[in-house]
């Protein structure tokens, strides 16, 4: 409980990882002395937070349950639940699984980085505007490609922010845009639209604008073999 509102977050491990090219899920690779995963749960265990809620594949829940949460003694994690085919599948089954909550954060196990000053920032945008997404102002002029590859245009790049996680909202705003989204989801899927991120899901189907907080350039998530050899520096 933070400033008398309850805090509960979200962590996604459900995904595969297929461009790290190994069978092991990348959230469940070693990193230093212990699994990608536990460092991100870690933070949480540490922060204000109240509860977490940990999202994996149905097939791993047995295995979390025993070699991280067990093991590594997270009290926190008061639910492991089956994620879905997509991500934003993982983050609904997330949602319904808590109970009541003020406000919620919703985070990539895959993002071993994210601390205690970032979920200051994060919570302090919540009371003010009821959404929070980390992110980082783009070092890089961004191109728009044309469907041929081409460039076709230059966004302005003091504009351009890289999205990271945690996305944080309202808890009631947020379930409720991911239940429109899972009740318009065929619609949605013959459209094209691509969902990627909770930001996205509470722009098209929720009621609040989207803060945009700065979040880490530390914050990395690891997607390639190239990544897991920066965090390994980043943590030494």
């Amino acid at each position: 409980m933070k400033d008398g509102k309850k805090c509960a977050a979200i962590v996604l491990a459900a995904g595969r990882g297929k461009r790290m090219g190994t069978d092991t899920a990348k959230q469940y690779l070693p990193l230093g002395d212990k699994p990608v995963l536990c460092y991100a749960l870690q933070a949480f265990e540490d922060s204000f937070m109240d509860e977490v809620v940990l999202v994996t594949a149905a097939e791993e829940i047995d295995f979390c349950k025993r070699e991280i949460v067990e093991k590594y003694r997270f009290g926190k994690i008061k639910k492991i639940v089956a994620g879905g085919q997509e991500r934003y599948h993982s983050v609904a089954c997330g949602l319904t699984a808590i109970d009541t909550c003020d406000y919620v954060f919703i985070h990539d196990g895959a993002r071993p980085f994210v601390d205690e000053p970032v979920l200051t920032r994060l919570f302090a945008s919540l009371l003010e505007n009821e959404t929070a997404i980390a992110a980082m102002p783009a070092k890089d002029t961004v191109k728009i490609a044309d469907a041929d590859g081409f460039a076709a245009s230059t966004p302005d790049r003091s504009l351009v922010w890289q999205m990271q996680t945690p996305q944080a909202f309202a808890y009631a705003p947020i379930r409720d845009a991911y239940e429109k989204l899972l009740d318009s989801e065929e619609e949605v899927l013959k459209k094209g639209i691509h969902i990627t991120d909770d930001a996205m899901v509470m722009e098209t189907f929720g009621n609040l604008k989207v803060k945009l907080v700065e979040g880490s350039y530390r914050n990395i998530k690891i997607t390639t073999p190239e990544d897991l050899k920066i965090a390994e520096a980043l943590l030494k």
